[in-house]
């Protein structure tokens, strides 16, 4: 029996069995995202004389969803490869792909009360506009996080709150993770519109780290803040302030701060905006440090917020423990409902300068051309042009002198088919 037959019976047979349950609703859909890019300078400064990296990479995904009154079932396995990475030939003489298959999504939803839901398993959390908790949604794999989520609606007000506890194996002894990744992931989130055009968010997160990879001793670090959004038909005014405090992975204590402010105006298919991120850093380091003031920004996206070269993406290395403030400015518009194109500019400056980094806190100049077409509702197309031109600071940094013009082109398809609806 040939693939797709097989395929038309498991969803025949799972509409058939889902069918008795009253109100149920089952819906299959699928994402396919191919890239290709162009990588001269992406991530990091390359030497006059070095060779574009040029490949094509793939995500494909199919996801199922299933809802009752009292019970959601989501269940997503994802497929992520470059194209030709097999050592290898098939039968046909074609080299292949080494598959990278694993879950995405695995997770259920249980009523609880009337005021919400308990969600249980791998699952995605996106909060606000994503500075801290986000999809991070640029790299291939995106993000998950094996969770439990309670999701309450309370009066006008609603109150998620979540806890992980992240091992690598079920060992008999011990509780070593390792350390440059988030043990145990603990948050509280309160939001609330208070009009049509305005709405706020309060939100605590308790991230945990283990000192070392080998050892038990897990340092809790504590951020609290506030996030705020105002819109009307033309102006948009978004901001964050967040403040760290308790314990980095070494045992020493935080004072560290992230503040951001958006604001853009539409005029017919125009829309400039303007912008700051602000997060703090050190102006000590090693036996000098005290208090730790490099803000960490946990799993918020970094290729949506400091530019798509993606030169920022670890604060503690990238910018030597010093922090970063970005000043930016944009323009959006509007060809037509399914055609627009955004450009950026980012100003690049550490926040702190300390014995690891130059004097000179500026860091350079990024522009982000991006080009975007929605030909179905399905479907998109997407084409983007990136340089930057480092400063003398970011060149000692890196450690490269010698430099070329640091440029990224990538150019996106963007596939998301309904598959199957009861």
């Amino acid at each position: 029996m040939k693939p797709k037959y097989y395929s038309l019976l498991i969803i025949a047979f799972i509409s058939k069995v889902f069918s008795s349950e009253v109100n149920a609703q089952l819906t299959i859909d699928a994402q396919y995202r191919n890239r290709f890019e162009v990588r001269d300078g992406y991530r990091q400064i390359v030497q006059d004389g070095s060779t574009p990296a040029v490949f094509i990479s793939q995500r494909t995904r199919i996801s199922l969803h299933y809802q009752t009154d009292d019970l959601k079932v989501r269940f997503t396995p994802q497929d992520v490869r470059i194209w030709g990475d097999e050592q290898l030939a098939t039968s046909t003489g074609v080299f292949g792909d080494q598959a990278a298959l694993d879950l995405f999504e695995g997770y259920i939803e249980l009523k609880a009360g009337n005021t919400g839901w308990v969600s249980v398993g791998r699952q995605q959390l996106v909060y606000d506009n994503q500075r801290l908790l986000g999809k991070r949604n640029w790299n291939q794999f995106g993000i998950s996080y094996d969770a439990v989520a309670v999701k309450l609606q309370l009066n006008d007000w609603n109150l998620h709150i979540a806890g992980s506890w992240n091992t690598l194996l079920e060992t008999i002894i011990d509780n070593t993770y390792p350390s440059g990744r988030i043990k145990s992931l603990n948050f509280i989130w309160l939001n609330r519109n208070l009009n049509d055009n305005l709405n706020f968010s309060l939100k605590h997160i308790a991230s945990g780290v283990t000192e070392t990879d080998t050892t038990n001793t897990i340092h809790f670090r504590q951020t609290s803040g506030i996030y705020s959004e105002y819109k009307n038909d033309n102006l948009s005014v978004s901001g964050n302030v967040y403040y760290q405090y308790g314990k980095n992975k070494t045992g020493t204590n935080i004072s560290a701060c992230l503040i951001d402010a958006d604001v853009s105006y539409k005029i017919s298919n125009l829309t400039p905006g303007i912008g700051v991120d602000y997060l703090s850093g050190n102006d000590k380091i090693g036996t000098d440090l005290k208090t730790d003031n490099l803000f960490d920004v946990l799993y918020g996206n970094r290729h949506q917020y400091f530019g798509y070269m993606d030169y920022f993406r670890n604060f503690l290395s990238h910018t030597n423990q010093g922090g970063l403030a970005d000043y930016y400015f944009y323009l959006d518009y509007k060809f037509s409902k399914s055609l627009s194109v955004r450009n950026i500019g980012h100003c690049f400056r550490l926040a702190q300068t300390n014995p690891t980094t130059p004097g000179d806190k500026n860091l350079g100049f990024e522009n982000d051309l991006v080009l975007k077409y929605k030909f179905k509702d399905w479907g998109t197309l997407e084409s983007g042009y990136a340089f930057i031109v480092p400063a003398e600071s970011l060149k000692t940094m890196q450690g490269v002198p010698n430099e070329k013009l640091q440029q990224f082109f990538f150019l996106q398809l963007t596939i998301t088919p309904t598959l199957f609806k009861q």
